[in-house]
């Protein structure tokens, strides 16, 4: 289902670059927390089906069932719902930015959970990318308010991330136990839809559905797309090439979001969000590329004639 570590890492930032757009057709009739546990539950069931259809094994002991909960909970549930709390006091462009400092939580908590070396080239690429992102939401950080509200937002968008952050530790344990990445998810996508699903009961959240065509097909998006194949592809490549390396995807995700702004949306793009576009571009290279081959290019560099 999921192929060489090149296509996973471009399938996982176009994906998700474009939910950015297709989660507002989700607002509206429907309670977040409540579609939310719609698209996860779909996802979960398309998986499931997927292992049927593929005779892939669904058994796994009492404690496999735990880590695939707490990754469905940290993962598909907790910290969706700390992100919605985010966005009624912060816009989507400034949560890009707050989301993207996953870079550098993932490199600290890998070293703290795996002992995997912090390395200062990765640093560099991970501070690179957070300038560029920085620089291309440039005019919604300079025009923030230091208000209650969008210190709460700041708080509730770093706490999500965070939560995030050890979902993917979460994940990369599981793999490295040998839990496939596809039943992992479906597992953990369908634990994840049940705590969410309780939770909105538990608030009183009116049980809803919004049957018009572009709730239903945005929920099909985000369900099919957007978390079987993202989360698929992202959490594999995580396996493959560890958190500190997958999570620089999330920098690239609001580029791609506003690519389609500009198409939709007319959105008009201005001199800090170029430059910001190049830092961050140079540092996805330096950190995807092998350090062999960095060290190549830094020797012919200093090297070069004149």
């Amino acid at each position: 289902m999921f192929t060489n570590s090149v296509n996973l890492y471009f399938y996982a930032v176009f994906i998700w670059g474009s939910t950015w757009f297709v989660i507002k057709f989700q607002l509206g009739v429907v309670a977040p927390e409540l579609s939310v546990t719609y698209r996860f539950a779909l996802a979960a069931a398309i998986l499931f089906a997927w292992c049927l259809l593929r005779k892939l094994p669904l058994k796994y002991s009492f404690r496999q069932h735990l880590w695939m909960g707490l990754q469905g909970l940290l993962l598909f549930c907790v910290n969706y719902l700390i992100f919605y709390w985010a966005t009624a006091e912060l816009t989507s462009g400034l949560i890009a930015v707050v989301f993207s400092t996953i870079v550098l939580m993932n490199i600290v908590n890998s070293a703290v959970f795996f002992r995997r070396r912090i390395s200062l080239v990765m640093v560099g690429g991970a501070v690179l990318g957070l300038l560029g992102i920085s620089l291309v939401f440039w005019p919604e950080l300079a025009g923030m308010e230091t208000g209650s509200g969008t210190m709460k937002g700041l708080g509730l968008s770093l706490l999500g991330t965070f939560v995030a952050s050890l979902g993917n530790m979460v994940s990369a344990r599981n793999q490295s136990g040998k839990l496939p990445v596809i039943q992992g998810n479906a597992f953990g996508m369908a634990y994840g839809a049940l705590i969410l699903g309780a939770f909105a009961l538990f608030r009183g959240v009116p049980i809803l559905y919004d049957d018009s065509f572009s709730y239903t097909l945005s929920l099909l998006y985000l369900a099919l797309f957007g978390s079987v194949l993202a989360f698929g592809s992202y959490l594999t490549l995580l396996g493959r090439i560890g958190p500190e390396k997958a999570a620089y995807g999330t920098v690239l995700f609001p580029l791609v979001a506003l690519g389609i702004s500009t198409v939709f949306e007319n959105y008009h793009w201005t001199t800090s969000a170029i430059l910001g576009v190049v830092l961050v571009v140079a540092g996805n290279v330096l950190i995807v590329t092998p350090r062999n081959q960095l060290l190549r290019l830094a020797h012919a560099f200093n090297t070069r004639p004149g």
